[in-house]
């Protein structure tokens, strides 16, 4: 089990323990998450599936567990190629799931879903992600694009409002 032991100054020294938060979906945990480049498209997929459903709460958690993961990336495990265009991406990566994480606000997700998107499109296409096709849709009402790891159309732009808009532009083996 994970400690945290914290030394505070004042005079005295003094360590708590903290024991590391067991559930994965507390967005403020102390503990880091580790993760692989893999986890990280799965967790777009969680974000993908809670806009679709026009759940700007569930969004807002999962994209708070992805910054997470993205900040959780084990560097170590990655291949030179792999770690140099990750380190390229990391950043925008962090802005939009962080912008996701911090506002319930569906459609201000939707936005920065849409940049999410792209930058995973370019990490997907250039780094295996999955044993299972990526496929890269597109709405044309929206002008945006998204992942999916299915080939029937779930718009997470418009929603039940929407579901079916859209078509795939590409399959990634």
């Amino acid at each position: 089990m994970k400690q945290l032991s914290i030394l505070l100054l004042g005079g005295c020294l003094l360590f708590t323990s903290v024991k590391a938060n067991s559930n994965p979906t507390s967005l403020f945990s102390l503990n880091q998450i580790q993760s692989s480049l893999p986890d990280l498209l799965n967790l777009y997929y969680d974000i993908k599936n809670a806009l679709f459903n026009s759940n700007a709460v569930e969004a807002s958690e999962k994209a708070g567990l992805l910054l997470k993961a993205i900040s959780g990336v084990d560097m170590s495990t990655l291949s030179e190629k792999d770690h140099t265009v990750f380190i390229s991406l990391q950043s925008k990566l962090s802005f939009d799931a962080r912008h996701i994480a911090e506002v319930q606000n569906i459609e201000h997700q939707r936005e920065h879903f849409a940049s999410l998107s792209l930058n995973m499109y370019t990490l997907a296409k250039s780094v295996s992600l999955s044993k299972q096709p990526v496929y890269e849709d597109y709405c044309p009402m929206k002008k945006a694009y998204w992942l999916t790891s299915e080939a029937e159309i779930k718009n997470p732009y418009f929603g039940e409002q929407m579901p079916d808009c859209g078509e795939i532009k590409h399959k990634l083996p």
